[in-house]
Formats: structure tokens, C-alpha cells, sequence
């Protein structure tokens, strides 16, 4: 009667039984399997607990399994012995503590016979057990032997190992019980420390899969029968885990700025000659996303390196390498800030063919505290002797003959944002693989960023904008190629505010090129902004303004706006040069963790310290490429 074959109405139920579509064709509910990441996931992965040596060392107690109910939402007690949560839970995180000497100091509190049958054994752990002067003692004698290279051979925990193993097996099976895809996803990874000369290049590695793939080799150290303390052969461990497992893994180098020009460099490593076609592959297949942002500074840019670029000087680490060993020199610089190695990659990618440095960019914390606090006003610090208390801000975090490290100059922050269909282990590797996630300095902004050649003014308010975006389009970490000549690429960019931060002072996009002699530029573009700002004859704005009240350490959020949006055209565009774009996202000022401490302990500030903060964040760029792929 309804002119439609093979409906049944059932007179008194409104059941309808219906072959009008296939299981093979399009489900009418545009939420049915979605060929697009339509979710954003904030996380850490970058977290040390008791189970790393130096951050046992240092006071924490926390282990893995504790670290993943913290990140879930669980209230816990410090090792300061302070009650600590999360306002809210992270999506992700990974355990990465330390591969050398995994597990010693779990052991050493427990009082294995094996520690203390050596004398120096035996001393650390009686001054650990009572603590005071002589436990912070202790703790810095040991970790400066394991800096060192001096490490008691008979206290070494290497692969092989019972206590090794046995606490790597700890620390998978931790993650596997707290992996609930869907709700929250717990990685098992672990880092590869590698520090000639106290000089910081370090990676964590990160597993796609779970405790029977993981556990079937061991983690990759730089020390000991087996271990190495070079990068390929890191690379070359990789290769073989996912040939003998089957799984998969990446690895994420970070703290460049603690690296004295080790980190992205234009030579190898090992040989000191010109980067090859093959290292700058291999490099790239191993390392798709770089930590740029964490508690030891900010990677971002430099003052120095971006004189033009007003907030290049956020959360600045450089006054020398990891344990302050060693003097920083303004020539190192350039090979340890993200953005130049953008600009250094395009160079050699248009000498060689390829690009070693084309990654996405994340944040992390970088927390030894089993604890990954990264909101200003919850900070815990570096690690545990660094928990909240009067004077913490003065205090020295580390020290080398006269130079000092203060408390005042961590950086509180920062998160990864990953763009992905669904919050599960495979889901957010494969969005960090493929280099769709962004950084943020600690706040939960959401931000996105796609470039195209067909974008046009006002795709930005789509009401399918990431549909459409990435149909016509590619997102943060994907390229674009040459097209009809004249044409210049466009940029969607949006940002929403976090709900418990600043509202929104700008949107920039960086670009960096290579010129047809070679030389490398870079300029920093505002295209939306808040309030009734104009740009100046050289594209700058005013500031914002600052609503901060420091008497409490609190602001309003009266200035900035809540939502940025823009399709913006680079006007500057050649089609014969090599670019990249990523896009920064800065919050109107909001207080800083020295001056909460501040109000809170009522001590006063130390001089000269930033009262303030810009939270921000940075997306992973997009690359544009002369030719076809």
C-alpha cells in the first residue's frame, strides 16, 4: 500500500522490518563507522615512577599501577604524603620509566640481599630508610654515578636480569589491567636514555600492543651486554621487535633544548658526516612525533633563533645541557628547537630527497612523581622533592659547581592531544603515526588544522567541517603537492578554549621555507585574534591584556574569546619552494604555579619571576613539497 517492497507494519507496535538497506551499504546514522577521526584525546606519555631509578632516587614511591589510577581520576597520597587528583582524568598515558637500571630501586627498598651484600648497597639503603640529610645524600650520590658511568657493577640492573625483567613485566602487566578501551587507554612503553656527556637525546619508546607482545623482548638500554648509545641502533632494535612480535612500535625524542646541539643534527652521529638519504628515512620511520613542550622548558622556538617572534620566549631552558656539565653556546641552539629542525629538514630534503626531521609535535610532563600533573594550579613538580611546599620555587632543582636550576624554572605542563576514532591502544598509536596530534603547555584546548587547495572563506564554520576538511583536504601531519600553477594553499584553523582555562588571546600559523639558494627563513603570521585588534604595518597585534589578579591568583575571562576560527591564504606562497605550516594557539595570561604557590603558603615571590603565563598550544605541521608525491 506504501508503494514499498518487503515492509511489514505491525498494526499495534511501531516495529517496522525492513530489507530496503544492505549491510554492506551506507547506515543512514552519519555516526556509523566514520572514515575520519572525529575525537580528540588528552594524555601523557611521558610519566616516571618508583620503578625508574632516578626517580626513586628522588623520593617516589608511586608505582605504575598507582601512576594509571592517578591518570584515571583516583585520589592518592604523594610521597610527601599530600592527598592528590586530578580535576579530570586523562584519556591516555604511558609508563616510561628509565631502561637502565629498570627496577634497582624497588629493589634496593626492599632489601634484597643481593643490594645489600655490597657495602655501598648497604650504605644507600640505610640512609634511605632514614631519610633526612643523609637519604637526599644518597640519592644524589647514586644518581651522579649512574650519570656517570661509575655505577656499582654489582647493584647494575640490567635485561636478564631477575630484578629487570621482573619489573618490566610489572610495569606491562600494570598497563594491560588499567587498559579499558574506550574509556582509557594505558600504553606500555618505557625510555631510552641516552646522555653522552650529561648531554640529553633521549627517546620513549611506545608499544601499539599489549603484555604477550611487549614482554616477548626487552626494552633496549645504553648500557650493558647488548645496549648501545646510538640512535640506530635503537632504530635497528625496533626493526627486529616488530619482526620477531608482529607488533609495532615508535619511538618520541625529547628535551632537545637540554641536548647541546645534539639532538637535530645536519651530520650523523656516529660518523660525522652529512645526514644520508638512508639515515634520514630510517630516522623518520622510527620517530614520527618529537615532545616538544614538558617540565625542563619549552622546544618550541627560541629568542635567539626567532628574534621577530614575540613568544618564542616561553618557558626557556638554556643555560647549559641535562646536568648543567656543560656550558650552552648560542651555535648549539639551532640544532635543538623544533622549529629549526623543521627549517633543517627541508634543506636537506631538497639535497638528498629526503626529510630526517618531519615530525609531528606533542607535549608531555615528564613527571617523576608517578603523578602526571601538568595544570598550573595542581603542579607537583619535576619529582617528589619538588612536591608542593613553602619555598619550593627557590629551591634548586639541580646544581654543577655554580650553576643552579631553581624551582621557579619549571615549566608546568605539558599534554598530548591525539586526533583519533575511538580512545584505544591501536587507534592512538596510529594517529601518532601518522602525525595527527598536537602539544599543549597543559590546558585542554581544542584545536584543528587542515590545508588544501580547494578551501575557500568560510569552510571554517562548516557544520562538517572535519568531514569535509578531510575529504577535500589533509590534516596537521599530512602534505601538499604542487597543483595548478598560481594557486596558493589555504588553511583551516579552529580552536576552542578549555572550559577550566583562559579564553582565547590569537591564532598563529608558522611558516618555515627554503629558498632556491638554500637559506632557510621562517615567519610567524597572526590570522584570528580577539577583540577589536588590528594588525600593524608588520603584521603584528597589540597584546591582549591581562585580567589577572596576583593579590589571589585569579583572572576573568572578560578579555579573549572562547572560539577562533579562520581559512586563511598564505600570501607569500611559491610553488617552487619547500614549506611547512603548523598552527599556535595562545590563551589570554592566566597565573602562573609560582604565583598559586605564592597565595597559597603565603611566602613572597621570588624577584624577577613570571607572575603570569600564555598557555599554548602547537600543531603538527603541514608540509607543502614542489611536484608530485
Amino acid at each position: 500500500m506504501f508503494g514499498v517492497k518487503n515492509i511489514t507494519l505491525l498494526m499495534f507496535g511501531a516495529v517496522f522490518v525492513s530489507s530496503l538497506v544492505s549491510a554492506e551499504e551506507q547506515s543512514y546514522s552519519p555516526y556509523v563507522q566514520p572514515n575520519y577521526p572525529d575525537n580528540v584525546y588528552f594524555g601523557d606519555t611521558h610519566l616516571h615512577t618508583v620503578n625508574s631509578f632516578d626517580a626513586g632516587a628522588l623520593g617516589a614511591r608511586i608505582d605504575p599501577a598507582g601512576a594509571y589510577r592517578f591518570a584515571q581520576g583516583e585520589e592518592i597520597t604523594s610521597a610527601s604524603g599530600q592527598r592528590v587528583k586530578l580535576k579530570r582524568p586523562l584519556d591516555f598515558l604511558v609508563v616510561a620509566d628509565h631502561s637502565d637500571e629498570l627496577g634497582f630501586f624497588p629493589q634496593l627498598l626492599s632489601g634484597s640481599p643481593k643490594m645489600l651484600a655490597d657495602k655501598t648497597g648497604r650504605r644507600w639503603y640505610e640512609a634511605f630508610t632514614e631519610g633526612g640529610k643523609k637519604g637526599l645524600e644518597a640519592s644524589m650520590e647514586s644518581i651522579l654515578m649512574q650519570i656517570g658511568g661509575t655505577f656499582p657493577k654489582a647493584l647494575q640492573s640490567r635485561p636478564g636480569s631477575h630484578g629487570f625483567d621482573s619489573t618490566w613485566k610489572q610495569n606491562a602487566k600494570a598497563a594491560d589491567e588499567a587498559n579499558d578501551p574506550g574509556r582509557f587507554t594505558a600504553l606500555i612503553g618505557y625510555e631510552w636514555t641516552l646522555q653522552p656527556g650529561g648531554n640529553n637525546v633521549h627517546r620513549n619508546v611506545i608499544y601499539r600492543d599489549g603484555a604477550d607482545v611487549a614482554l616477548q623482548t626487552s626494552p633496549f638500554t645504553t648500557a650493558g651486554a647488548g645496549g648501545s648509545d646510538d640512535p640506530r641502533d635503537l632504530w635497528k632494535w625496533m626493526s627486529e621487535h616488530e619482526k620477531k612480535t608482529g607488533g609495532k612500535v615508535l619511538a618520541i625524542p625529547h628535551n632537545g633544548n637540554l641536548s647541546n646541539g645534539l639532538m637535530f643534527p645536519e651530520v650523523e652521529p656516529a660518523t660525522g658526516k652529512p645526514i644520508s638519504k638512508a639515515y634520514a628515512e630510517t630516522r623518520m620511520r622510527w620517530e614520527p612525533i618529537v615532545e616538544v613542550t614538558q617540565i625542563k622548558g619549552d622546544g618550541e622556538a627560541h629568542p635567539l633563533l626567532s628574534p621577530n617572534d614575540e613568544f618564542a620566549d616561553y618557558g626557556t631552558w638554556d643555560h647549559g645541557n641535562l646536568n648543567l656539565s656543560a656550558d650552552k653556546i648560542d651555535d648549539m641552539l639551532l640544532y635543538e628547537y623544533a622549529r629549526s629542525a623543521l627549517k633543517i629538514g627541508l634543506k636537506i630534503e631538497s639535497e638528498i630527497g629526503a626529510n630526517p626531521y618531519k615530525f609531528g609535535l606533542i607535549g608531555a610532563t615528564d613527571s617523576h612523581t608517578g603523578m602526571a600533573t601538568a595544570a598550573e594550579n595542581n603542579f607537583f613538580g619535576k619529582h617528589s622533592l619538588m612536591e608542593p611546599h613553602a619555598g619550593r620555587p627557590e629551591h634548586i632543582v639541580g646544581q654543577f659547581g655554580q650553576k643552579k636550576v631553581f624551582g621557579w624554572q619549571q615549566v608546568a605542563g605539558g599534554l598530548a592531544a591525539v586526533w583519533a576514532k575511538e580512545n584505544t591502544r591501536e587507534a592512538i598509536f596510529d594517529a601518532m603515526m601518522r602525525k595527527d596530534v598536537y602539544a599543549t603547555t597543559g590546558p585542554r584546548m581544542i584545536v584543528r588544522m587542515f590545508g588544501g587547495w580547494s578551501f575557500s572563506t568560510g569552510d571554517e564554520k562548516r557544520s562538517n567541517l572535519a568531514e569535509f576538511a578531510y575529504q577535500h583536504g589533509v590534516s596537521m601531519g599530512g602534505d601538499l603537492y604542487r597543483t595548478k600553477q598560481g594557486k596558493s594553499p589555504r588553511f583551516i584553523v579552529t580552536a576552542s578554549k578549555d572550559p577550566d582555562s583562559g579564553n582565547l588571546d590569537r591564532i598563529q600559523i608558522v611558516k618555515g621555507w627554503v629558498d632556491r639558494d638554500g637559506a632557510s627563513h621562517e615567519r610567524v603570521y597572526n590570522v584570528a585574534w580577539s577583540g577589536n585588534r588590528t594588525l600593524n604595518s608588520e603584521g603584528k597585534l597589540a597584546p591582549v591584556g591581562n585580567t589577572v589578579d596576583i593579590s589571589k591568583a585569579a583572572w576573568s575571562n572578560t578579555i579573549g574569546e572562547a572560539e577562533l576560527s579562520t581559512t586563511w591564504e598564505d600570501p607569500d606562497f611559491r610553488s617552487d619552494q619547500r614549506a611547512f605550516y603548523y598552527a599556535r594557539v595562545l590563551e589570554i595570561p592566566t597565573p602562573s604555579w609560582v604565583l598559586y604557590d605564592a597565595i597559597r603558603f603565603q611566602t613572597p615571590l621570588p624577584k624577577s619571576v613570571a607572575k603570569t603565563t600564555q598557555e599554548r598550544a602547537y600543531t603538527s605541521p603541514i608540509w607543502y613539497t614542489p611536484g608530485t608525491p
